[in-house]
């Protein structure tokens, strides 16, 4: 008989004790200490950090100014709110969320033919065109892709020169480029704006557009057909109730990434503010660091109801 036997069940292995078998042991035992010491790190950086500057953020929106010496004055008012109720500021708010939106819906009508046709008809190789395809402009440098556009909707760039040789440089001439500074230029306009925030990010309306396309059941589609529904009615009543969800979480993205952006207006568009710009300039130059936390606290405000009715529309799920 030898005189080694089998271990035991639960029994700890020779060379396997020490401070890393009791450990080893304990995490086996009490999986929760496991989690709790796994989740403290993430959670104590979003706590003090992320968390802990948007209250000191909105925390300093209830300071105010001193006219005379420009001075912070650390005392409880809302009449740093009340500044965003003057005309340039409302102004400000009501462009950066107008262009908000229409990023936002022109993102939308150009990804869904794109995430339908990923979702229904790429296969194999093809699929993983798609997705390098979406995701390859997101592996270059931002400040990278918004100079090139600089440079493409110049006076002297390749669109113009494109619009030239097909006799359309009537259009740059005329609404394509208004409001423009210094020039017909779309570099100089809000309409280049407008072009180069819905190539920034139309991949984040794309993938979670996809991945809503790709749970809605052919089936249903079929019956649609054999019931002797239109291709237009089959969408409307369909595919996009199904999709939407896809659609508010791409939308979420978008529209928020649009709110607070101040490096594509700054670079390419016109001198009017928006409410990134606003918040570098009242915290910088102007020295107003109670009306830049207001400024601030707007998009906040804007995204938490945004985000509260895209959550019971279900759009979570689609992330």
């Amino acid at each position: 008989m030898s005189s080694s036997s089998p271990a035991m069940p639960g029994a700890i292995l020779p060379g396997r004790g020490g401070i890393g078998g009791a450990l080893s042991d304990a995490f086996w035992r009490k999986p929760g200490l496991l989690l709790f010491l796994m989740l403290t790190p993430p959670l104590l950086w979003l706590g003090v950090i992320y968390l802990g500057s948007l209250f000191a953020l909105l925390i300093q929106s209830f300071f105010s100014i001193d006219e005379f010496s420009g001075m912070v004055v650390r005392e409880f008012t809302l009449k740093t709110y009340g500044e965003l109720l003057r005309p340039s500021n409302l102004d400000i708010i009501i462009r950066t969320v107008t262009m908000a939106g229409m990023v936002t819906i022109a993102s939308a009508i150009i990804a869904f033919p794109i995430a339908y046709y990923a979702a229904r008809y790429a296969k194999g190789r093809w699929k993983a065109v798609f997705y390098l395809g979406v995701m390859l402009p997101l592996w270059s440098s931002y400040l990278v892709k918004v100079y090139a556009w600089k440079l493409i909707l110049a006076k002297e760039g390749i669109l113009t020169w494109v619009f030239d040789k097909l006799h359309l440089t009537f259009l740059i001439d005329g609404w394509l480029a208004l409001p423009v500074v210094g020039g017909n230029s779309l570099s100089l306009s809000t309409t280049g704006t407008f072009l180069v925030f819905v190539y920034v990010w139309l991949p984040f309306m794309i993938l979670p557009m996809q991945a809503a396309l790709e749970r809605v059941p052919g089936n249903l589609l079929e019956a649609s057909a054999d019931l002797g529904a239109s291709p237009g009615q089959t969408f409307r009543n369909v595919l996009l109730p199904l999709a939407l969800p896809g659609v508010i979480a791409g939308s979420i993205f978008t529209f928020s990434l649009t709110l607070g952006d101040y490096i594509i207006p700054q670079i390419i568009g016109t001198s009017h503010l928006f409410i990134g710009m606003a918040v570098y300039a009242h915290q910088g130059t102007a020295g107003n660091i109670p009306l830049a936390a207001a400024f601030t606290v707007v998009p906040v405000v804007i995204m938490g109801i945004y985000l509260w009715l895209a959550k019971r529309a279900g759009a979570f799920n689609a992330l």
